[in-house]
């Protein structure tokens, strides 16, 4: 057992329970707290021998703790981290611990941008663990060939989903800042988190800042077709290659074709195919694919990779079908991100009625900052249906969308829409009306009411 102990306030969620878990591998002396310490997290924490406090007390920290892990979730006025500072004990945002103890010495490959993150690091961790390499991870979602978020191993090689939201109440950095990349990634930048950042170009700056830390002889690969992400990365001190469809690009994508499920293309010159569609999708594989390259792999062991892909939990996830109706769960949440995951279900779904049920969830949502973005978006479905809005007064009605609003402005496009209140109004008013043949697809970044298992229900 290590000298050292460690205590996580907030430590159920994803990545910082994944953290106090190799933690406590590694020997250290962990605990944890919080609100909502319940199975299977809990269980999985105790099994780690990491006792969790349910609630948060300043008792709860340890008196011999060398290191507090204060969460992301965690704001001033919390019981626990006002007693860290009370007593002013050594504390450590999550990054800058996965920065020390994790990352310090690794090939780290950091993945970022406004959209695509997930699956991109979700692509490139399968192509490196089925080449043999037995990579680490943090991801932030569940991709279906690993069947978890993260894991450490002892392999040179990391996977970090490189997210620019900030770090922690006491670090308003991004959290991609703290990676110690050799590789960065960007897919795309567009503006989004309105409760951190008040402009593009804050965004933009932060992007910079991120090609700031890429050593010499590091790499960042961005997006070609983004002008956003040439901007931020003219200046860089690394080399820069570009990726995407466009000529003046350093790595291009070519000869696009999609059969049923899967897309087929070409990278600088060789095939690949993927079991899933989008050009978004592709996108995302070719930027996987070019860092493969660089980090020594064969174009060979990266063919096998891609076309063994399972997904991610909650991309284009089809969570049952019942009387040839089939329902769909997706994490699409930004105007951008919903229109592609339109592109890609009509062309997998070719045919078939698309139904469209948006939850506005994320801070910036639920702002009326896209407004007519997401009007414009939600139009390419067939049928839209948009519930009240969660929590509506965290924010200002003049800063507040208007879901009855973006309904008209969806209804004068042509597309048929409807704003209905509750879960159970909503899977009633679709159940009545879906046909044989439809395809339902539910955009929410939460649960939204637990309503794709009442619709199969329902159906």
């Amino acid at each position: 057992m290590k000298d050292e102990q460690f205590h996580f306030i907030g430590v159920c969620g994803t990545a910082m329970g994944s953290v106090a878990a190799a933690m406590a591998e590694q020997g250290y002396r962990v605990t944890g707290s919080d609100q909502a310490a319940y199975p299977p997290i809990s269980d999985f924490l105790e099994e780690k021998g990491i006792k969790i406090f349910e609630g948060y007390r300043a008792e709860n920290i340890p008196a011999e703790a060398t290191t507090v892990v204060i969460g992301n979730a965690i704001s001033r006025g919390n019981e626990e981290a006002e007693a860290v500072l009370d007593r002013r004990l050594r504390y450590q945002s999550l990054p800058e611990v996965l920065k020390e103890y994790f990352l310090r010495g690794h090939r780290n490959l950091v993945v970022s941008g406004t959209h695509g993150k997930t699956t991109t690091a979700s692509i490139l961790a399968w192509i490196f663990e089925s080449s043999g390499k037995n990579p680490s991870f943090m991801i932030g979602g569940i991709p279906r060939n690993f069947g978890q978020g993260a894991r450490f191993t002892d392999s040179e090689f990391v996977v970090m989903e490189g997210d620019e939201y900030d770090t922690a109440f006491f670090d308003k950095r991004s959290k991609f800042l703290h990676y110690l990349p050799e590789v960065v990634i960007i897919n795309n930048i567009e503006f989004d988190h309105a409760d951190i950042f008040d402009s593009l170009d804050q965004i933009k700056l932060t992007f910079e800042r991120q090609l700031r830390v890429v050593p010499r002889n590091g790499l960042a690969l961005v997006n070609g077709d983004d002008q956003n992400c040439l901007d931020v990365s003219k200046d860089a001190h690394c080399a820069i290659k570009s990726v995407g469809f466009s000529d003046s690009c350093d790595l291009k994508i070519t000869n696009v074709s999609y059969e049923g499920s899967k897309s087929c293309f070409q990278l600088d010159g060789d095939g690949y195919e993927i079991p899933m569609v989008g050009e978004f999708n592709i996108r995302n594989a070719a930027m996987a694919l070019s860092v493969a390259k660089f980090a020594g792999l064969s174009v060979e062991e990266a063919q096998r990779g891609l076309a063994t892909f399972s997904g991610i939990a909650r991309r284009q996830e089809e969570c049952g079908e019942v009387r040839g109706v089939v329902v769909v769960d997706d994490f699409a949440h930004h105007p951008t991100a919903i229109s592609q995951a339109i592109q890609g279900l009509r062309q997998r779904y070719e045919g078939h009625r698309l139904w469209v049920l948006f939850e506005p969830r994320s801070n910036t949502s639920r702002r009326n900052i896209f407004q007519q973005d997401l009007a414009d978006a939600l139009s390419h479905a067939d049928l839209v249906v948009l519930p009240s809005i969660p929590d509506p007064e965290k924010f200002a009605e003049d800063e507040r969308l208007d879901p009855k609003k973006l309904v008209n402005d969806i209804k004068a496009t042509g597309t048929e829409a409807w704003y209905l209140g509750e879960v159970d109004e909503i899977v009633a008013h679709v159940t009545e009306r879906a046909v044989e043949g439809d395809v339902i697809v539910v955009l929410s970044n939460g649960g939204f009411g637990g309503i794709h298992q009442k619709l199969l229900a329902a159906l």
